[in-house]
């Protein structure tokens, strides 16, 4: 029986802490940022943690 792999992209995206939670970065922060207010800009440079079931989907796809 083969292994499953783990998804290349989705691991360049997201970083497991050492408690085990995954940390996200946000959307919209590549380019055109002097168009952006301050306070979206701090939005963005945040980081998110995923929760629940889309958490436990992620684990699976990064072999965890």
């Amino acid at each position: 029986m083969p292994k499953q792999k783990t998804h290349k992209g989705l691991k360049k995206r997201v970083k497991i802490t050492a408690t085990g939670k995954i940390n996200r970065g946000r959307c919209g922060g590549g380019h055109l940022m002097s168009s952006k207010n301050a306070k979206r800009r701090r939005r963005i440079k945040s980081t998110g943690i995923i929760a629940g079931r889309a958490a436990a989907a992620i684990r699976i796809q990064l072999c965890e």
